[in-house]
């Protein structure tokens, strides 16, 4: 039984790309849904090209609410009844509430080799700390930000010439190879390799 999965995102959904095309291609999941908290993020129609349902709910006229913010995205979400929830490029916190209500099924790809570098600006803080390794991370969403179960890690050389762009797009390469890997494997209820 294929497994149903929403995609939530906040730009053009590089990530979510990958993801949609993979389950496309083979048997062991279906995106049921691609939603974004901005209205314009141009994942929304990558998203609606490829036949996935779309919906957008803006938070700015929630203002600091992020409760009703939430409750708005999970109506269109609940809708959709998915399996499993991906956050792929979603750049708002989840209160605890929402985080809970998805426990052990929802899925985030973070652009650090987590613990390391939690929020944001992880490739340059990588390359001022003078590590020799950066990359991704697939964990399960907990209500600690950047935290939960590592599922799945790559790993990119930070170079010696590298600027946080230049780390980005490597780091983005193994993003696209990491994700769908392990999302199938979580689909499939296999187990996870830390490293890949």
């Amino acid at each position: 039984m294929s497994k149903r999965v929403a995609i939530l995102i906040s730009g053009g959904g590089s990530n979510m790309v990958r993801l949609v095309k993979e389950m496309q291609a083979g048997d062991w999941a279906v995106p049921v849904l691609v939603a974004s908290n901005d209205p314009d993020a141009g994942g929304l129609k990558k998203a609606a090209d490829m036949g996935v349902p779309t919906a957008a709910v803006d938070h700015k006229p929630f203002g600091k609410d992020r409760a009703a913010f939430e409750a708005a995205l999970l109506d269109h979400i609940e809708a959709a009844k998915p399996d499993i929830l991906c956050l792929a490029g979603f750049m708002r916190i989840l209160t605890p509430e929402f985080t809970r209500r998805f426990e052990g099924r929802m899925l985030n790809i973070h652009p650090s080799l987590l613990p390391k570098y939690k929020g944001l600006h992880t490739h340059a803080r990588a390359i001022e700390a003078g590590d020799a390794q950066a990359g991704c991370t697939v964990h399960l969403v907990t209500a600690e930000l950047d935290d939960g179960p590592i599922l799945g890690q790559a790993r990119v050389p930070v170079l010696p010439d590298d600027t946080p762009n230049t780390l980005a797009a490597r780091v983005l390469v193994e993003e696209h190879r990491l994700y769908p890997k392990v999302l199938e494997a979580f689909a499939k209820g296999e187990s996870h390799s830390r490293t890949g």
